[in-house]
């Protein structure tokens, strides 16, 4: 049996329509398949058009896993990711070639390789009062980012969730914002009243005109897009690197620091721990239990001050007066001069 027509069909019904899963699944998986098939190709000498299902074996799979290692250096991580796209296709011809089960159940025996856990990076409050403190409202973008940041610790969201939010999952007068998480599923969450006002007043007054295919898209980037991934990871790098010492940085996430951040906090203030599972999207509570081996000694002399900030309201918060002051700016020249 020729592998292409089942490759085909793995991306274009499978994966879509009978298992559902997410846009970002799909890319991740073609990724794979993009390394694969031309590896697969090289290992037998062969043209990629030419494989056959019966030429994916242990050793194909091992020696291209090996390679991803060795050669393209990727992490244990990404070596396991693109095995479970294999797995995830092996599936398919389990399911619709009964006939192939002996290929299909080869792939899905292959082990995931152990890797040491990584630290979970996360940042204390007083470093993510002084991340908040350290945007320039004077900027023209400098109140998304305020906005957003605020938004990445209140929700706790991935990047990939925060770009894909729309207008009208936000609900201010509940102070509730819906998430499209993984495996297309939404969870809804509550913020803080800091956060929804910080929302208000961006969609209000600070909001890029969007081009038409983004109208939708609560936070857009300068050219009227919506905003990316790698958007939101530069920002936060940016304001990260201006607090943070360069040893310190290296051992967290500039984005995801701010969702383990949530999930301490939440923890610390007593919250059950499938309570930090739902509101974080995970799958399982065996990725939320992680959190409870944490030493949050550290935290308890800021607890009260990082309370206070996200609890109040625009008027007490001197960023936002600040803000205000320099729209009132009568004197353009004036303020150019002291930059």
């Amino acid at each position: 049996m020729k592998l292409s027509p089942l490759i085909h069909q793995f991306f274009d019904q499978y994966l879509p329509h009978i298992r559902g899963v997410s846009h970002q699944t799909v890319k991740a998986y073609r990724d794979a398949f993009r390394l694969f098939l031309p590896f697969a190709a090289s290992f037998y000498s062969i043209k990629v058009k030419s494989l056959r299902v019966e030429h994916i074996s242990t050793e194909l799979i091992i020696a291209f896993l090996e390679d991803l290692q060795n050669k393209r250096k990727n992490l244990v991580k990404t070596r396991n990711q693109r095995l479970a796209a294999l797995k995830s296709f092996a599936k398919m011809i389990r399911f619709m070639y009964p006939e192939q089960q002996e290929v299909a159940d080869t792939i899905r025996n292959i082990p995931q390789k152990r890797s040491q856990k990584a630290l979970i990076g996360f940042l204390y409050q007083d470093e993510m009062l002084q991340i908040f403190q350290a945007v320039d409202l004077r900027r023209k973008e400098g109140f998304r980012d305020y906005a957003l940041l605020h938004l990445l610790y209140d929700s706790g969201a991935r990047a990939s969730e925060i770009t894909t939010l729309n207008l009208d999952y936000f609900d201010p007068k509940k102070k509730t914002l819906a998430i499209l998480g993984k495996g297309n599923r939404f969870r809804l969450i509550k913020l803080e009243p800091k956060t929804c006002q910080l929302l208000q007043l961006y969609i209000r007054k600070y909001r890029n005109s969007p081009r038409p295919p983004y109208q939708d898209r609560l936070f857009i980037n300068q050219r009227g897009e919506e905003l990316t991934r790698h958007g939101i990871y530069r920002i936060c790098r940016k304001y990260l690197e201006k607090v943070l010492p360069p040893k310190r940085l290296n051992n967290i996430n500039p984005v995801h620091s701010f969702r383990h951040s949530r999930a301490v906090d939440m923890l610390y203030k007593g919250h059950p721990i499938t309570d930090i599972k739902n509101h974080l999207g995970h799958d399982n509570i065996q990725s939320t239990t992680v959190y409870l081996h944490l030493d949050l000694d550290r935290r308890r002399h800021i607890q009260r001050r990082f309370i206070r900030h996200m609890q109040s309201i625009l008027t007490d918060d001197s960023k936002i007066e600040q803000l205000l002051q320099w729209e009132n700016e009568g004197d353009l020249m004036a303020w150019l001069d002291s930059l």
